[in-house]
């Protein structure tokens, strides 16, 4: 019949055909997992630029007593960003990270709660009729800090096998907790000066881990972080 297609070349065709649609090839492509991405170097960051804002913001620096300003950094860098980060370091099997960043992230998240007019936090402790925070505020706050301090020495001990530098970050988070309670406690602005100055030693240390983790990726430096770990 005019215009038929031999049946050797409509074999070939048909055969072709099922090559280039063969489910084989589709599932083996879509099941490549991509590389991921070492997550590590964002939790430290957020982390360090956190604790350095809000030791910042405790020395009043250039007359500045509106704390205020931290809310955004400490709710999307120091919280939303560390909460992602603590998710990925699940997926990964790092439960080290896991739990530092999920924790830490609520810290942030739960400390600019209470500088947020919405939470109604500061205004419980309120007095109703001059407005004025009353003596009862700083008692909170110190009771916050203890109970941080607690989680934060868990910590501590945790990080015994990691780096010299995080062991030495998460001590002086420690001091920091127990410097800026007490001073709380008793109003003691020498205490609350001193939980500033290891708030940013804190945050200069982590600095350098989280340098050291990212430049290893994008660098030629290499940055000497003090492992702990055993071979």
């Amino acid at each position: 019949m005019a215009g038929s297609v031999p049946s050797d070349d409509k074999a070939i065709a048909i055969d072709l055909e099922r090559q280039s649609t063969s489910p084989r090839e589709h599932v083996a492509m879509s099941s490549r997992p991509p590389t991921m991405a070492n997550p590590t170097p964002l939790g430290l960051l957020a982390f360090a630029t956190s604790i350095f804002m809000i030791s910042l913001i405790n020395l009043e620096p250039r007359g500045l007593k509106t704390p205020n300003i931290i809310v955004g950094v400490l709710v999307f860098y120091g919280g939303t960003a560390q909460v992602i980060v603590g998710i990925l370091e699940f997926v990964i099997g790092n439960t080290f990270g896991a739990t530092l960043f999920s924790t830490y992230a609520a810290f942030n998240l739960s400390y600019a709660m209470i500088f947020i007019p919405g939470s109604g936090i500061m205004a419980a402790y309120k007095d109703p009729e001059t407005g004025a925070l009353m003596p009862e505020f700083n008692q909170a706050i110190a009771m916050f800090a203890w109970s941080w301090f607690i989680v934060s020495v868990v910590f501590t001990v945790a990080t015994m096998r990691r780096s010299l530098v995080i062991v030495l970050a998460l001590v002086f988070v420690d001091l920091t907790l127990i410097f800026l309670a007490v001073g709380h406690m008793v109003d003691s602005e020498g205490c609350l000066t001193a939980s500033a100055v290891t708030g940013f030693i804190t945050a200069a240390l982590v600095f350098w881990q989280g340098a050291a983790e990212l430049w290893s990726y994008t660098t030629p430096f290499h940055i000497p972080v003090g492992s702990l770990k055993k071979d």
